[in-house]
């Protein structure tokens, strides 16, 4: 019972964003030009790639960016 009213809520919000669109909001700054996005209503998240469009956010790219943060800090003696 419990599990079939988090997959309707699911749908629901999945349904919004088919319709009106996501509404992301940056969740992490990786560097100047890399940044990690969310989307509110459906919990899609997306990162920059290498030709500033949005794709996908996989665990893989997500340690990428873990990564390139960790080396911006270090090369911007932010650490």
């Amino acid at each position: 019972m419990i599990n079939s009213k988090f997959k309707n809520v699911f749908i629901a919000r999945k349904l919004w964003c088919s319709f009106f669109g996501h509404r992301f909001v940056t969740t992490k700054n990786v560097t100047n030009h890399f940044k990690e996005y969310k989307c509110c209503k459906c919990n899609l998240e997306l990162t920059n790639d290498e030709k500033g469009r949005k794709i996908f956010l996989t665990p893989e790219l997500k340690d990428i960016n873990n990564t390139l943060e960790l080396f911006y800090q270090k090369r911007h003696h932010l650490v």
